[in-house]
């Protein structure tokens, strides 16, 4: 009877089956879900595609993440690398910033110009910690498949990649 009372609300959007009354533990419960489930297969996908859409969107957008903040933070460093240097100007750090930005994909629209400090920083004595931060605006520099309110990275996320080395 149950399986007749299913077929004739197949074209129903919505079905809600009140187990009221049963145990988890209840053996012919399991059967008759078994039932239902092989009776609508589309039914079956259309609860578990969302779900495995979500993961591999969400997959997709958060591995492209970690591969920018990995670029950015490579992009700072070999900045620093360049900034410690006696001699060095900030055009030496935006030129190896730029290098590793442009190595890795990433037009330099992509990005801001890369902060040092202190803003004396050539004029400082060696020992001075110098900082070199790279920035980019999540939604110039990254990709959104997944939307804010399923988990999706938010378009105005600044990633980053800051690194300090001491001056020589």
């Amino acid at each position: 009877e149950l399986q007749q009372l299913l077929e004739s609300l197949a074209d129903t959007a919505l079905v809600l089956i009140d187990t009221a009354g049963t145990s988890q533990r209840d053996l012919r419960l399991g059967a008759k879900l078994t039932g239902i489930a092989s009776t609508h297969p589309r039914l079956e996908m259309a609860l578990v595609l969302p779900i495995l859409l979500s993961v591999a969107f969400g997959t997709i957008e958060y591995g492209y993440f970690f591969f920018v903040k990995h670029t950015l933070q490579g992009a700072a460093r070999e900045g620093a690398r360049r900034a410690i240097v006696s001699g060095a100007t900030a055009s030496d750090v935006n030129s190896a910033v730029t290098n590793v930005m442009s190595n890795a994909g990433f037009a330099s629209s992509k990005y801001s110009t890369p902060t040092i400090s202190p803003s004396d920083w050539t004029t400082k004595p060696a020992g001075t910690d110098i900082t070199v931060t790279v920035a980019a605006t999540w939604s110039t520099i990254g990709v959104e498949p997944l939307p804010d309110a399923m988990g999706g990275i938010a378009a105005t996320r600044t990633v980053q990649g800051v690194t300090v080395m001491r001056k020589e």
